[in-house]
């Protein structure tokens, strides 16, 4: 009795088992040709673009700086001091932001010898400030008759408003540049471009003229003039279209 209802709940229960593994095995079987469809029949072009775009820059990043050497710590850091409010107080005065980008003060040695001998101490306190590039030349000038005793960096870039108005330019160029690499590659296989079916803007980078500070020493009263360079703007896209 017991062998007699045994032996159809087995055959039941693996009837259940294969028929579960068959289920799974269809599914896998159609997922796997469509993956396949899809690979071999490739109806989209990817192409990379990119563009530089270059104007006049609207904006003059200067750093100058006051230095000064003394037997000790105290006196390098006392003489840095008188002299950094004097220039600090005449660029304020002139209308300038002024704000402290760099601060040392470090012990100076004399390696000549065989053992390095403590000959006392540098300070050196260096500030910023920007202004438009006419007035750069003047800025300077102005920096060096108050203590100044170092033009540190003197760079020409952009303007937050004009270097995104700049960016704008760039990514449309790079956009037609794109499309101009898709064309001629669908072309050459008798295809034609369509829409556009993705775009990834890729990284933008700007490119500020630096320019290194040099005085004119003929003349006393010659000033210091610059003559900047453009600034450039570049932008990378990758984008997906349709082929037709």
């Amino acid at each position: 009795m017991n062998r007699t209802r045994t032996l159809p709940a087995l055959l039941v229960a693996a009837m259940l088992v294969l028929a579960g593994c068959a289920g799974t095995t269809g599914s896998s079987a159609t997922d796997a040709a469509a993956t396949g469809a899809n690979a071999t029949d490739v109806n989209s072009i990817t192409a990379d673009g990119t563009a530089t775009v270059s104007a006049s820059p609207d904006l003059a990043e200067i750093t100058v700086a006051v230095e000064s050497t003394a037997d000790n710590a105290s006196a390098a850091r006392s003489q840095v001091a008188a002299d950094i409010e004097r220039l600090r107080e005449a660029l304020t005065d002139a209308g300038y932001e002024v704000r402290t980008v760099d601060f040392r003060l470090s012990p100076e040695y004399d390696h000549s010898r065989d053992e390095r001998e403590l000959v006392g101490y540098r300070a050196y306190h260096a500030l910023a400030f920007e202004t438009s590039p006419d007035d750069a030349g003047s800025a300077v000038d102005l920096a060096v008759d108050n203590g100044a005793t170092a033009v540190q960096d003197v760079r020409f870039t952009l303007s937050d408003e004009r270097r995104a108005e700049l960016r704008e330019e760039a990514l449309a160029a790079a956009v037609g540049d794109a499309r101009a690499t898709a064309e001629t590659t669908a072309g050459a296989a008798d295809r034609s471009v369509g829409t556009e079916l993705s775009m990834r803007v890729g990284s933008s980078a700007v490119s500020p003229y630096d320019s290194r500070v040099v005085y004119e020493t003929a003349d006393a009263g010659a000033s210091t003039s610059f003559d900047p360079g453009p600034v450039t703007v570049s932008a990378s896209v990758t984008v997906t279209y349709e082929l037709e």
